[in-house]
């Protein structure tokens, strides 16, 4: 089944060059100037992913990405200018799965989308599975891979696809350090390389997002200059 994409980016020549190598790559894609008229269409008709400029008029690529956030998991990359730090890191915090600086390479961005939606056609044949097979519990946590569904305590948490296979990384062995270089391939795979900060970001988020639901919540460690562990129930 071809997977769609919407691409959302008030400068039309990258929506005309990045729609045409995607759709050479087989993506059916949903170009937009104005994110206003991409929440439209989603609510009309979802799409398997979102890339998003951050610097828009009107409506910027974080405000759409809060939009989308309320009413879908769906992956979402941001395009960002190459000196916009601060831009990345809260594009992370949001719940962006990763970010390309721009110039870049279209080769770069098409790995990085088939690199995420890999994980998550993962998850989706996982529940092909029977369920009971993959339900992993520690404590008052319950990951349900088959699902993509985590639950602390009598609380269900959204989690995006990224967020989702890091904690299961550090869930599956509690108690054991994982370098953040485990916790990239864990997430993105061994053949894409992403930064610290990005790891740390989704940490970040992924402990407000418990916090949000238990202020005691406690159980993700940081070991300075080693990794992070998900602490022994």
């Amino acid at each position: 089944m071809q997977q769609s994409i919407i691409l959302v980016d008030d400068d039309r020549n990258i929506l005309t060059s990045v729609s045409m190598a995607l759709e050479a790559e087989g993506f059916y894609v949903r170009s937009f100037t104005d994110g206003s008229e991409a929440l439209r269409s989603l609510a009309s008709k979802p799409a398997d992913m979102a890339i998003l400029d951050i610097k828009m008029p009107r409506m910027d690529g974080m405000e759409l990405l809060t939009r989308i956030r309320a009413q879908s998991a769906m992956p979402a990359i941001f395009l960002t200018s190459k000196d916009d730090e601060v831009d990345q890191v809260l594009g992370l915090r949001m719940g962006a799965d990763d970010y390309i600086t721009k110039p870049f390479s279209q080769r770069l961005l098409i790995e990085r989308i088939r690199s995420i939606l890999r994980r998550q056609e993962l998850i989706k044949e996982s529940q092909e599975k029977e369920q009971s097979t993959d339900v992993l519990s520690r404590g008052e946590l319950s990951l349900d891979s088959d699902k993509h569904l985590c639950r602390w305590k009598d609380k269900d948490l959204t989690l995006t696809v990224t967020e989702f296979l890091i904690l299961k990384s550090l869930v599956m062995r509690p108690g054991h350090v994982k370098t953040r270089d485990q916790l990239m391939d864990a997430a993105y795979g061994e053949h894409i390389y992403v930064d610290d900060r990005t790891i740390d970001s989704h940490i970040k988020r992924l402990r407000r997002k418990f916090k949000a639901a238990d202020d005691d919540f406690n159980q993700i460690e940081t070991l300075y200059g080693v990794g992070y562990r998900y602490k022994d129930a």
